[in-house]
């Protein structure tokens, strides 16, 4: 449900007109070779700048412009806006097959995956494009896009520019990065309202790391589906939020159903979303939260992005991620301000906030966005113990390949502590994880050959484990952890060369 009254012609605010300018000179200063990526705060009016540094590139340039998004609600809250400020624009999607009309427009905005068909059958589908500007530009779908558009500049625009997939970093694509104003800033500036954090400790205990390098949907339901999880949250409701206007984030749809029936039962006006409702019952249902007084809607990803909802009085994090960007994206959507909203309720039910620390906190983001591992690693390790409660869940098509009963039959934290209980060394954990992996290995492997391809598939379940034991010992640095992955892995292939070679 998208508010006209949004899109109406507005005079820009001080430090958006400030960052218009900044953004255009350095545009001018770099020439067609330089790619530009922006990063401010959800709520700090990202669309808005975007749409004037568009129209002032069509002013000045003489050339057109091209908007990339990955959802249709961002399409068209961007071409209201840019509408409403007399750039003259067309959204390009899976309807518009040919653009023979391309010369009555100076600005298209296209969804990145239709684009991308079109450029497939025609590279020159869109012509006289000069700037490239990417919104959510953290997502990696935009990639492919960019090779069409080598002469053009590229301006990326995120809240966090930390890049979806931490093995493709922004900083291959991205020239420089520009901060824009901090979360701290816009509220003390009134531009966003301030949140109010209530935090309850969660066993996290079952919880598995999935490949994204996030927790699985599938453990996520099991933590999150129970009755006393149910219980809890309707107890943190109840006693933080009763009486506003509650937005609850769920990492899965069974959770998010249970949600709705155990807050149907207390007689609250609750509805539930996912992404599997027709767009006409998904209007229907954020028409109705809209114009509810203190009404709740249980989701499930859907509203990280693309959706705008001022009235919006509590966030709950019914769910673990370790995910920064996620994390901001949630909070984010109950920050926008109202002449008689200032603040809003946080209730954290994953440790979110003891992982990644309050919502308000400085970020270093230029150290984000030029060092993303060091970076991550230090955020998680630092401010989280859930590696010691989380196991990492092997992809389905290795968990085919190897002997999970063997690795599922062994924990880290817990041998680590049997050792010491037991007046032994703690390095006996690491030699029993190894004949651990020696073992599964060895029981499914028809040769050493097969069973280096094994270790090698393995790779990451080993990472995981070799991590949790240097924060038993709290040493952890880089040179160590190197050594250990080096030394350990040289021990299992020899002897799986051992064994194996004589088979």
């Amino acid at each position: 449900m998208i508010d006209e009254a949004l899109f109406e012609p507005k005079t820009l605010y001080p430090f958006q007109k400030k960052t218009v300018e900044q953004i255009i000179k350095e545009l001018k200063e770099n020439g067609n070779d330089f790619n530009l990526l922006f990063q401010l705060p959800t709520g700090g009016g990202k669309t808005v700048i975007f749409s004037e540094i568009g129209k002032q590139y069509i002013d000045d340039w003489g050339k057109k412009v091209l908007i990339l998004t990955h959802r249709i609600e961002l399409s068209v809250q961007t071409s209201k806006q840019l509408s409403a400020i007399g750039v003259s624009n067309k959204i390009i999607n899976s309807e518009v097959k040919t653009l023979d009309d391309q010369d009555e427009y100076s600005c298209f905005i296209a969804m990145v995956e239709t684009l991308n068909n079109r450029l497939q059958e025609d590279e020159n589908f869109i012509k006289k494009i000069g700037l490239v500007i990417v919104d959510e530009a953290h997502y990696n779908s935009f990639r492919k896009i960019f090779q069409y558009y080598v002469q053009a500049n590229i301006l990326g625009v995120t809240a966090t520019p930390l890049s979806s997939n931490k093995a493709l970093p922004l900083n291959d694509h991205y020239d420089e990065l520009k901060v824009g104003e901090s979360i701290s800033s816009l509220i003390e500036s009134g531009y966003l309202a301030n949140a109010e954090t209530f935090t309850y400790d969660v066993n996290l205990h079952g919880l598995k790391i999935g490949s994204n390098g996030d927790f699985t949907v599938s453990s996520s339901e099991q933590v999150y589906g129970n009755y006393f999880m149910q219980e809890k949250l309707l107890f943190a409701y109840e006693e933080v939020a009763v009486g506003t206007k509650t937005l609850i984030f769920n990492s899965g749809i069974e959770t998010s159903v249970r949600v709705q029936e155990t807050f149907d039962k207390r007689g609250y006006k609750i509805r539930h979303l996912d992404s599997t409702f027709s767009d006409k019952d998904r209007k229907e249902i954020l028409k109705w939260f809209k114009e509810t007084p203190d009404a709740i809607l249980t989701s499930v990803g859907i509203l990280t992005t693309g959706f705008d909802e001022p009235t919006v009085e509590t966030i709950i994090l019914n769910r673990a991620t370790r995910s920064l960007t996620l994390y901001h994206q949630m909070i984010g959507r109950g920050s926008r301000r109202l002449p008689k909203k200032d603040m809003f309720r946080l209730i954290d039910l994953g440790n979110n906030v003891r992982r990644f620390g309050l919502w308000q906190d400085y970020i270093n983001w230029k150290d984000a966005f030029h060092f993303p591992d060091r970076f991550l690693e230090s955020r998680l390790s630092e401010q989280e113990d859930i590696t010691f409660e989380a196991e990492y869940k092997l992809p389905k098509h290795i968990r085919e390949r190897i002997d999970t009963e063997v690795l599922d039959q062994f924990a880290m934290k817990k041998v680590y502590e049997d050792c010491i209980d037991k007046g032994e060394k703690g390095k006996i954990a690491v030699e029993k994880s190894l004949e651990n992996h020696f073992e599964a290995i060895r029981n499914k492997a028809a040769d050493f050959y097969d069973g280096l391809d094994l270790m090698e598939a393995l790779q990451e379940h080993i990472e995981h484990r070799l991590k949790q034991y240097t924060k038993c010992i709290a040493k952890s640095t880089k040179n160590y952890f190197k050594y250990l992955m080096e030394t350990y892995n040289r021990q299992l292939r020899q002897k799986l060369r051992a064994v194996l070679d004589d088979e």
